[in-house]
């Protein structure tokens, strides 16, 4: 009985592939990347990559994907008993994917439009914006909210400030993700306001 040989350096599958893809596209620019770049961060040949994926481009699908799946799965189903509740549970659980996966979110909030991938990667980052904004909506209507509050400028705003992480945040003891989020939650619902609840 043969076994089939898998090409390429052992340890490297297409999750730790996928990684170390999403490391360098981060240092270099998606653009500025080449499959030699990444054979060489790898320490082994394109043909390995290869066996693996189809090309750059799928790599950065299968990336942006990752991380848009998981806020996608975040925003869907918030839980809690009121729309406030439940856009309180989206930006938490908006900040943990953040911060779980930092290299992932951070390329995917580089993306310019640039390819096809990306074009896709940016028109489900807008679905994600409008599930934010009927969110906000509902809190307003509810009363959890300001009456003055523009729905679709507050979802960006929060929206916003949560991508804003990826610009400062590293992990630290000092700082868990439950601090940033509960940081990020008082300040962005309640205010800054010395008066503000």
């Amino acid at each position: 009985m043969t076994t089939s040989v898998r090409r390429g350096r052992p340890g490297y599958d297409l999750d730790s592939l996928l990684q170390v893809a999403v490391t360098v596209f981060n240092e270099r620019g998606y653009d500025g990347t080449s499959m030699e770049d990444l054979a060489a961060r790898l320490g082994i040949s394109k043909s390995a990559i290869y066996h693996h994926v189809s090309s750059k481009t799928e790599l950065l699908r299968l990336a942006t994907d990752h991380a848009l799946d998981a806020l996608t799965a975040v925003v869907s189903d918030p839980r809690g008993d009121t729309a406030l509740d439940r856009l309180e549970a989206v930006l938490r659980g908006s900040v943990r994917i953040l911060v779980a996966e930092l290299p992932f979110v951070t390329l995917l909030l580089r993306v310019r439009g640039n390819t096809e991938v990306e074009r896709r990667a940016l028109s489900r980052r807008r679905e994600l914006d409008h599930m934010l904004t009927v969110l906000v909506r509902a809190a307003v209507a509810e009363g959890g909210l300001r009456p003055d509050a523009d729905p679709a400028l507050t979802a960006r705003l929060l929206f916003g400030t949560v991508n804003s992480l990826i610009d400062w945040y590293r992990p630290s003891r000092a700082l868990t993700p439950d601090d940033l989020a509960d940081a990020l939650v008082t300040y962005a619902l309640s205010g800054l306001h010395r008066g503000a609840a």
